[in-house]
């Protein structure tokens, strides 16, 4: 029997392409060997079965080829319950090799350290702050803490379609990456229509945001809108967005942070200081003694962003660099590198 990649990064056989991509971050990061020294041997060989599951699943080629025959029949060999010299359906069978595919035979030769650290650094060209919920479209409706709404709420929900009476006022929230780790409470004035009702014409509603709180996240105000019919009001709801920081990017519940070092260090080792966001800032300094290569990257268990759920639980810091090179090196440094430096 050959291996179920989809077992192996936790998805069903139906998952979907963003349920492959979850599934490999979140099993690369509980099976990465920085995490597991304990138990590194298991460790890294599940984390080499994880790298090689993603490779597959999130090719449209090998992953056709392997819903259909297996890994028996990704790499070349008779499809599960086949007999010797069995032939493949779709005319597979004369394929050159006896595998399908036209003889498409995989093999994994992929390093999972590159594959993890380049999925991770693909994340800084992705934006995680907007976007994230059908409201996006109601550009203009965010406003600050303490801001006004610019006029009755009824009014912003018009041309929409259908009665207001059943559509919420919905409004962004932005916070910074400080305040979704630590915790914050966002004072919000509203200004509303009453007719029947008799309340103020302007409130302050209080969100208390929590400690892990993601993009997208939704907090509801019964009843604190326009009055919509007669004794009965529109709720409010505030959607938490996340505001671009200079450091970090956020990747679920872990933390990113990209450093460039010379090459020198990544050939010999190095400190890096990362600045935490506790409101009692903390610097980590972490020291980095693997060589380091353009795919490397330093898992620092703990020390992500909080869970809301789970309280003392954290995700990781997951630490990517890029390498810059000397401009130039005079002959006598080149002649001592030939000497000192190994050609393979």
């Amino acid at each position: 029997m050959g291996k179920d990649y989809y077992a192996i990064l936790g998805v069903d056989r139906n998952a979907s392409q963003d349920e492959i991509k979850k599934g490999f971050r979140r099993m690369s990061l509980k099976w990465h060997p920085d995490k597991n020294q304990d138990k590194l041997d298991e460790a890294t060989k599940k984390f080499q079965d994880i790298a090689e599951a993603w490779d597959v699943l999130s090719d449209p080629e090998k992953k056709n080829i392997y819903d259909q025959y297996g890994e028996e029949g990704l790499k070349g060999g008779p499809p599960p319950g086949a007999g010797e010299g069995a032939g493949y359906a779709g005319g597979f069978g004369n394929a050159p090799g006896g595998g399908p595919g036209g003889g498409f035979r995989y093999q994994f030769n992929g390093n999972p350290n590159d594959i993890f650290a380049q999925f991770f650094k693909d994340s800084f060209q992705r934006s995680n702050s907007f976007g994230e919920t059908p409201f996006e479209d109601m550009g203009g409706m965010g406003f600050g803490p303490m801001g006004g709404m610019g006029g009755p709420m009824g009014g912003m929900m018009g041309g929409m379609g259908g009665s207001s009476a059943a559509r919420p006022a919905v409004f962004n929230v932005t916070c910074t990456l400080e305040e979704l780790y630590n915790g914050t409470t966002k004072k919000m004035k509203v200004k509303r229509k009453s007719t029947t009702l008799k309340r103020d014409e302007e409130a302050v509603l209080e969100v208390a945001v929590k400690p892990g709180w993601k993009a997208g996240t939704k907090i509801t105000f019964t009843g604190e809108g326009d009055e919509v019919q007669p004794g009965k009001a529109q709720d409010i709801i505030f959607i938490i967005r996340e505001a671009k920081h200079a450091e970090f990017t956020r990747e679920g519940s872990n933390l990113l942070v990209h450093r460039r070092i010379p090459l020198v260090d990544a050939l010999t080792g190095f400190k890096v200081d990362v600045a935490t966001l506790d409101s009692a800032q903390r610097i980590l300094r972490i020291n980095v003694k693997d060589m380091v290569t353009p795919n490397y990257s330093k898992v620092v268990k703990g020390e992500g962003m909080p869970s809301s759920k789970q309280a003392g639980l954290k995700g990781d810091l997951i630490i990517t660099f890029d390498i810059t090179y000397p401009s130039a090196l005079s002959e006598d440094v080149k002649e001592q590198l030939k000497k000192i430096l190994p050609r393979s």
